[in-house]
């Protein structure tokens, strides 16, 4: 008898354990992108990430991610909602154009792996082509580059890019978007309208 009951409970908690990865949300480091902000913080404290600060609808962590070290990592909610429906990871800054597009290339090779071909992908400089690393990198800093890469899956979004926040502060990001929570999102903004 103990030895079906003992069974019984393996078998529930392997169910349980397979409905909890199969919510239908979208996951980061396998956290499904839904819930509030307080448990996702929660979440990720117990993954390793170091609690920074919430602001505006938005916690603030940093950690190692994908073996990056010194990433910062942001999760959204809407306030109205109180649901998270986005998480960002800002990878370190690079000095050079070659270390950005270095780590735009390896992340993007392993997010293809992961997801397949990405839905959409540009990889451009607005205005004048330039033609070596400093004038690249220039171009970066005046936000005339676009290299962005996007993934489409049931569950969600996947979106790389090569972003800059002012001249002093060039990264490689990666967002991702809950499917159900965005929807959640737009409709609150409908509601607004």
């Amino acid at each position: 008898m103990k030895k079906l009951m003992v069974f019984i409970i393996a078998l529930i908690s392997v169910f349980s354990a397979y409905a909890q990865n199969s919510s239908g949300h979208m996951t980061f480091k396998g956290i499904p992108i839904d819930g509030s902000l307080a448990d996702f913080t929660v979440k990720m404290k117990q993954k390793g990430f170091s609690y920074v600060a919430t602001r505006d609808g938005a916690a603030m962590f940093s950690g190692e991610f994908a073996s990056y070290k010194g990433c910062k990592i942001d999760a959204e909610s809407l306030q109205k909602t109180g649901v998270v429906s986005m998480v960002t990871v800002a990878f370190p800054t690079c000095a050079t154009w070659s270390q950005l597009y270095d780590n735009y290339k390896e992340l993007k090779g392993m997010l293809t792996k992961k997801y397949g071909t990405p839905a959409q992908c540009k990889e451009n400089f607005q205005g004048l082509n330039p033609t070596d690393d400093f004038l690249k990198f220039q171009r970066v800093k005046l936000d005339n580059c676009k290299y962005i890469s996007r993934w489409e899956t049931a569950k969600g979004s996947v979106e790389l890019k090569i972003d800059q926040a002012g001249v002093s502060s060039c990264f490689v990001s990666l967002s991702y978007w809950d499917k159900i929570n965005a929807e959640k999102v737009t409709n609150s903004a409908i509601d607004d309208l």
